[in-house]
């Protein structure tokens, strides 16, 4: 999996820049940026703006809201001067990025109020390549950045949107700025952070397609596991994370969790969900633990703040798990997180992805 950092942040800026720096002769001031209200000018402005403030919140640790600063240019500052300021903060961007660890979040308003270095770098990077379009546009001039470096936005901060064969023309898209074939305009649109749920002794952390698709093929999915992890079960778990995702259909509060212990900083398994809640408002509940990790009340914590959290929304009335007969261990496990056994025998189940066939219990959960 490439990683989505400092490097990509600068790369970004340097696709702005280098486009920006052919057009430095003409009105900026007197020409608007595309379909935006703003001017070319005040488009450019907005970039750094963004930038300078992403690296504000990281830098600063800010938990509960912005960091009350913004960025005044000097008067008389030409347009060069402003393709200046556009590559100073996105070398401050860059930076923060690269020196600020992995587990620490910073206050973003959407959608669930936080975002890790990876989505603020994500949303400066979208911020940058969107913004040099509507610029590009309205000075009637051509620009396509990466198509790798789209691709890794779509697939960071963009996990409910088909990612389709071209990046930059779904980015578009996805961002209301352009038609694509076979899919309604958008009039609204959002980018969408990983969900984190705190437990006691863990947080359990949204699966970006990204990091899904890492870990299906073998990789960490950008997490520092313990040793022995992670199980095969996550894997696989992954990887229909990662299917969803290409066809259209993931959900991201619907999707996969890995649990991180606070102490360290160390992975010790996933748990999720089979897919969004059915006609009956019902979902059904998964997880595996790394085999050095099992024995400590991990996976009875984890799935009790999952589940609390799922039940508190307005879409989901049960939660429910189909448990082999056999496995005692994750009988116990369910158990104390508050599920009831609700049928001793039911429907023998194929699991396609062993070839086997094996008697159920199912247990559920309804607050």
């Amino acid at each position: 999996m490439r990683s989505m950092g400092g490097d990509q942040v600068e790369e970004a800026v340097a696709s702005c820049a280098a486009l920006l720096r052919t057009a430095v002769e003409r009105d900026w001031e007197g020409t608007k940026a595309g379909r935006l209200d703003w001017s070319c000018r005040e488009t450019a402005e907005h970039i750094a703006g963004d930038l300078i403030a992403y690296a504000g919140q990281l830098a600063g640790r800010a938990t509960k809201d912005y960091v009350p600063f913004d960025i005044v240019m000097e008067d008389g500052t030409d347009n060069a001067g402003y393709v200046d300021v556009i590559e100073t903060t996105g070398a401050l961007l860059a930076a923060t990025v690269r020196t600020t660890p992995r587990e620490v979040r910073a206050f973003h308003p959407y959608p669930f109020r936080s975002a890790n270095r990876e989505g603020f770098a994500a949303m400066g990077i979208t911020e940058v390549l969107v913004h040099t379009h509507d610029i590009a546009e309205g000075l009637g001039l051509a620009y396509e950045p990466p198509a790798e470096l789209c691709a890794d936005v779509l697939a960071r901060i963009f996990p409910h949107v088909r990612p389709g064969d071209a990046p930059w023309p779904t980015l578009l898209w996805a961002t209301g700025r352009a038609e694509l074939p076979g899919r309604a305009r958008l009039t609204e649109w959002h980018w969408n952070n990983n969900l984190v749920i705190p437990a006691e002794r863990l947080t359990l952390q949204g699966v970006t397609p990204a990091a899904a698709a890492d870990l299906s093929a073998g990789g960490t999915g950008g997490f520092d596991w313990v040793e022995d992890g992670p199980f095969e079960g996550t894997r696989f778990a992954a990887g229909m994370v990662a299917k969803s995702y290409e066809a259209g259909t993931h959900r991201p509060e619907w999707g996969m969790f890995v649990l991180v212990r606070t102490e360290d900083g160390r992975a010790v398994g996933g748990m999720g969900f089979h897919g969004t809640p059915d006609e009956e408002r019902r979902a059904e509940v998964g997880y595996d633990l790394a085999e050095s990790a099992r024995g400590n009340g991990y996976a009875s914590e984890a799935l009790g703040a999952l589940s609390a959290w799922s039940l508190a929304r307005e879409d989901v009335d049960l939660l429910f798990a189909a448990i082999d007969h056999t496995n005692i261990p994750s009988q116990r496990v369910i158990s104390r997180a508050g599920y009831t056994r609700v049928s001793e025998d039911v429907e023998t189940h194929a699991y396609e992805e062993k070839g086997l066939e094996r008697s159920l219990r199912l247990y559920a959960r309804q607050d």
